[in-house]
This record gives C-alpha cells, structure tokens and sequence, in this order.
C-alpha cells in the first residue's frame, strides 16, 4: 500500500510505502518494554533534508577568541555570537564539565525550548573534528592528520582544500576521492593514484584530463576508456610515442595547463558518452554517484550501503533512512547529520560513536541520551543531567507523549532553533 502526502511546506506530494512504515517502526525506541513509535513524515524528502542541512555550517569562518582561553582561532562562529566557543584541544580536555549544564526537564514546557535553553549554555566546538592532529583548520572531519582547509573528510593525511574526500593522502583540491594517492584537481575518484584534472576515475594513475576511465595508466586527454595504457585524445601510442607527446605539452606551465583544459572541454563535450547515471556495482539502487549499493532508494554520492533511503555522502550505511554526511557504518538510524558509527539513534547531529540517543547535539562514546549536548562516555541523561536506567526510562516517555503533543516527536529539529544563519549553512 502506498500513501500519498503533501507536504504542508512546499505543497509538494510525495509517497509513504508499506516499507517506509516497517522502517519507521524498526527505528522507533523502546523504553520500560513498550515502544514509542516514530510517525511517518509529514514533510517531503527535499523539505527534510533542507531542515538538517540547515544545520550545518561547512565553509563560513570566523576569527574569533575562544571563550576558555582567549586565544584567537578560526571557528564556524563568529565574535558576536551568543555561545561560549571552544578551541578543540579546550573543548575535548578535562578543565569543564557538560554536565555541569544540566537542566531539570520541565513537563509544562516545549522540550525543544528547553533543549534551546541548553544550547545557550553548553560551551559549542569551534571547529567540528574528531580524533584529528595537525588539522585544526578543517571543519567536519574525523581522523585527519596534518590536513589544512578539509571540508567533511575522513582519515586523510596531508592533504589540503578538499571536499568530501575520504581515506586518502597526499591529495590537493578535490572533490568526493576516494582512497587515493597524489591527486589534484578530481571529481568523484576511487583507488586512484598520481591523477589530475580527471572526472569519474576509478583505479587509475598517472593519467591528466580524462573522463569516465576505469582501470586505466598513463592516459591523457581521454573519455570513457577501459584498462588503457598511453593513450593520447583517445588514439593508441607506444610507449615513446606517449612520453614524447607528454614532454611536447609542457604540463608543468600554467599557460599550458589552460590550454589542454579547453581542449579536454571540447573533446569531453562533443565526443563524450555519459551514462544516465554515474552508479558503480550497484543493485536495485535508484540516485547517483553511488558505489557498491544495494537497495538503496533516492541515495547520492552513497558507498557501500544497503537497504538505505534518502541518504547523501553516507558510507556503509546499512537500514537507514534521511541521513546527510554519516559514516562508519550506521545502522538502523534516521535523520542525522554529520554523525560517525551511530546506531539505534534519530533526530540528533554531530554525534559520534553512539547508540540509542535522541535530539542530541556533539555527544560522543554514548548510549541511551535524549535531548543532551558535548557528552562523552554517558549513558541515562536527560538535558545534561544523570538519571538512573529506571529513572530514565520512566520519564523519556513522558517527554516523548509531551512532544507529540506540541507537534515536536519525529521531526527533526527545526531551522529557526540552527546557531548558525541560514546563509552560512549548506541548506
């Protein structure tokens, strides 16, 4: 059975399937043995994923001093704005205590205006890292070493100014690479080594100006070949042939450079073949630029993910669905953001290593939190304050039928609550 909704926002109709449903009801919390399901969305997909993107803030930057030390640093906040910002080495250290914030839940008011009441109180990230070194000048990546200006990267080591680009090292002005060496310049590359100026490459080196090549080695100015070797404007060469060629085009010229990039241009435009969809390994997957998926509905730029819906730059993500910029391995989540290895968890951002939270916000290595900020190592809290198993699961309950009652149970939380302004955001 298929349900068709529209959508109070943008007046747009969209579908709820019988599968949608038995996800909902999968992700939905347990607490004291009964189950407080999560309801099928009111707003469409696009409405959705514009609220999360709302918060998050990839490329704005201030200089501004931090609120413990006084130091000058850059942060996604600027001098004037109403939260204490840390420096990542005061935030992570052991000089304060999130919990020192907590907050009595109150049944009589909105849960979502007490969480707001917290947020102005709980010291935020100047930077969002994570188990990074040297890399205090990237925003929203986890295990970086010695990266400057990495924009939602993952483990990379000494690369500088890219986007999305995840398992790679010595790397230079690049969006979406993938495990990949000695690259500049590239969109959406995988297992990649010495390559520049290319587009949807996968398992290639030494190649320059090339286009949808796959398995391919000392190739340039080339579209759509497979398990090449010097190959020049798509024509066979030899060997000597290639390396004369390449020394005639004097690449290490910026002038040159620009001159074999309008040549590329016309080639790739004119002579180009493009698939319908950039889609590798994939099976009864619909989106695009995905790799590796299987089951996977309305999914882009996605590896390794299995029966997901409505994700973007997630990897191995495995039943989830609305979920933006989450890796290592989620499971069984919905509508996160910027989140790392969460499972059984919703409606929360910027939370990593964690399992079973709710409406949370910079918490890490935490299980079983609702409505909690900047905790680390936490179990049973509620607005930044302890309670026992028992405690917590008598009274999460109450706060959940409180917030169907304001309309606030199963959405996201909304853009008007961000810290930062709409125009710095990714949304």
């Amino acid at each position: 059975m298929v349900q068709t909704i529209t959508c109070p926002h943008c007046s747009t109709a969209f579908e709820i399937t019988d599968k949608d449903l038995a996800f909902y009801k999968k992700v939905s919390p347990e607490f004291g043995g009964k189950k407080f399901d999560i309801p099928p969305p009111s707003l469409c997909p696009q409405c959705r994923v514009q609220r999360r993107m709302a918060w998050r803030n990839d490329r704005s930057f201030y200089h501004r001093p931090c609120s413990m030390c006084g130091e000058q640093m850059i942060s996604i906040y600027p001098a004037d704005s109403p939260y204490a910002i840390y420096h990542a080495s005061e935030w992570y250290g052991d000089k304060w205590d999130p919990m020192d914030y907590g907050m009595e839940v109150d049944l009589n008011k909105s849960f979502l205006e007490q969480f707001k009441e917290l947020m102005l109180k709980v010291p935020r990230l100047g930077m969002d890292i994570v188990n990074c070194q040297n890399s205090e000048y990237c925003n929203y990546c986890g295990d970086d070493k010695n990266c400057y200006l990495d924009i939602a990267g993952e483990a990379n080591e000494d690369c500088y100014y890219n986007l999305f680009t995840k398992y790679s090292k010595n790397c230079v002005d690049n969006t979406f690479a993938y495990h990949s060496t000695l690259c500049y310049e590239c969109i959406q590359v995988y297992n990649c080594y010495n390559v520049r100026h290319a587009m949807y490459m996968d398992g290639c080196s030494d190649c320059a100006f090339c286009y949808d090549c796959k398995g391919c080695k000392d190739c340039l100015l080339s579209i759509n070949l497979r398990d090449k070797q010097y190959v020049i404007l798509n024509e066979q060469h030899t060997k000597e042939e290639y390396e004369k060629k390449l020394a005639e085009l004097k690449l290490n010229s910026y002038e040159s450079v620009l001159n074999v990039f309008d040549i590329w241009n016309k080639m790739r435009i004119e002579k180009g073949i493009y698939r319908d969809m950039s889609n590798l390994n994939c099976e009864n997957s619909t989106g695009n630029n995905l790799k590796d998926c299987k089951n996977c509905t309305e999914c882009y730029n996605a590896s390794n993910c299995e029966d997901c819906k409505y994700l973007y730059d997630v990897l191995d993500a495995k039943d989830c669905q609305d979920l933006n910029y989450s890796l290592y391995k989620p499971e069984v989540s919905y509508d996160l953001i910027s989140t790392l290895q969460m499972r059984n968890c919703a409606f929360s951002l910027a939370s990593h290593y964690c399992n079973d939270v709710y409406y949370c916000e910079m918490c890490n290595n935490s299980h079983d939190l609702f409505g909690c900020i900047a905790l680390n190592h936490k179990e049973n809290c509620i607005l930044n304050k302890q309670y026992s198993k028992e405690e917590y699961e008598e009274l999460v309950p109450k706060i959940i039928e409180k917030m169907k009652a304001d309309k606030e149970w199963g959405y996201f939380f909304p853009v008007e609550m961000s810290p930062s302004a709409y125009n710095e955001t990714v949304a």
